[in-house]
């Protein structure tokens, strides 16, 4: 057990400090996920009409604001830049401690949702700038893993909110979120500073948005992470509606899932070695995703409640096992496919696809799976094979693309480009 800890655990340095960082964020975020929509309708007094319109404002804003943000990260500090939006972030939670009608609310939400995608782009540019290409998917897994055992743990302090189900309970566990970004912001500020750039003449200010290899990526990617709603929203759906397990398979998903991605995410990706090997990762990722949903329509079948939980628990282990092979890939091409002076715009796109999975996600498969039942399943993991397997020519065309145009990244490019 403790040389498995010892694998979780990234090395000393600006590395861990990131990774203690990430671990105080998670908390928190583990904690509001799991009682925010109460928090919301109970505490703030908001109608789930309400709450569902202003958080997808909110994420669209998010969405949009992740390229400035991160830009901004690379002009003016990504250190700098991450430690205020750490702050802001912390602002927003701690102001829903206090609204109490919508437009407060909405407001709160806004700059949530912009602090949020703008820190993840900025953090990334710092991994980016204090660790060596090489060693960049390996230390994100490491994070990663650190993350999820933050999601369990807030998740756990939600959980027991939720069983006083009062507003006291709801305050603390919003009030443990906010100081979980400042201790962050603290952490961070611990770790170097990095180079900033200065844009030359002529080039245009939002570079990323002008290379349609990256920008199909990052569509690919946003495609992919259309899984999470699996878990969080529509798995559980359709536990509860249209299979015999017992109730409580529905918390056996999500612990599955955080379970799985914090013990074996370092191992998986170290497979990953380079843009070739990232490609084949995703590509596997798509044939695990085919593979937990066709498990998840077998569940339609008339089965005995114990055979019917063991088949979910198939299916969630199927769905972890794509999340971690996707994971690893799209960070190598992340960070592999974005010039050096450019990582926190870069970041700043390629980090909204969870922003789309978000917005887009939920409608989408819920009326995809829970319409057409397991025809749905099916044409939702041949979607995840189709695009998984569009990876490896989008990233040949990418490397293609800098071989020739940009001086800062041949050599990645040339080796990978066959």
């Amino acid at each position: 057990m403790s040389s498995r800890l010892g694998q979780m655990l990234p090395p000393a340095g600006a590395p861990r400090d990131l990774a203690m960082a990430q671990l105080a964020n998670s908390v928190g975020d583990g904690a509001f996920v799991v009682t925010s929509a109460l928090f919301f309708t109970r505490v703030v007094g908001l109608s789930t009409a309400e709450v569902g319109l202003g958080l997808t404002i909110a994420w669209l804003l998010g969405f949009l604001a992740g390229v400035p943000l991160g830009n901004l990260a690379d002009r003016r500090g990504a250190r700098g830049t991450a430690v205020l939006l750490a702050l802001s972030t912390a602002t927003a939670v701690a102001s829903f401690l206090v609204v109490r009608s919508f437009a407060g609310f909405l407001a709160a939400a806004i700059l949530y949702a912009c602090s949020q995608t703008g820190l993840t782009a900025a953090r990334q540019a710092l991994l980016a700038g204090l660790v060596q290409p090489e060693q960049r998917t390996r230390i994100r897994a490491f994070l990663q893993s650190t993350v999820n055992a933050g999601l369990a743990v807030g998740a756990l302090l939600g959980g027991i909110a939720l069983r006083f189900d009062t507003k006291a309970a709801y305050l603390i566990v919003f009030g443990i979120d906010a100081l979980s970004f400042l201790i962050a912001a603290a952490l961070i500020r611990r770790v170097p500073p990095i180079a900033t750039t200065i844009r030359t003449k002529g080039e245009p200010r939002l570079a990323v948005l002008h290379d349609r290899p990256y920008a199909v990526l990052a569509l690919i990617n946003a495609v992919m992470l259309l899984f999470m709603p699996l878990i969080s929203l529509v798995g559980p759906l359709w536990i509860v509606t249209r299979t015999h397990a017992p109730s409580w398979v529905v918390a056996s998903l999500m612990i599955v899932n955080t379970i799985g991605v914090t013990l074996f995410q370092v191992r998986i990706a170290k497979a990953v070695k380079d843009l070739r090997t990232a490609a084949r990762s995703v590509r596997y990722a798509g044939l695990a995703m085919l593979a937990a949903c066709a498990v998840f329509a077998i569940t339609a079948a008339d089965l005995g409640p114990a055979a019917t939980a063991a088949v979910l628990v198939v299916a969630a282990a199927l769905l972890t096992v794509g999340e971690m092979k996707l994971a690893s890939g799209a960070w190598e091409i992340s960070f592999g496919l974005a010039p050096a002076d450019k990582q926190g715009q870069y970041q700043g796109f390629f980090g909204t696809g969870p922003a789309i999975a978000r917005m887009l996600g939920p409608v989408l498969l819920t009326t995809v799976i829970l319409g057409w039942g397991p025809i749905g399943w099916l044409v939702v993991g041949a979607l995840f094979l189709g695009t998984s397997c569009a990876t490896g020519p989008a990233v040949r065309w990418a490397a293609r693309t800098r071989a020739v145009n940009e001086d800062a990244t041949p050599s990645l490019a040339e080796e990978n480009a066959a």
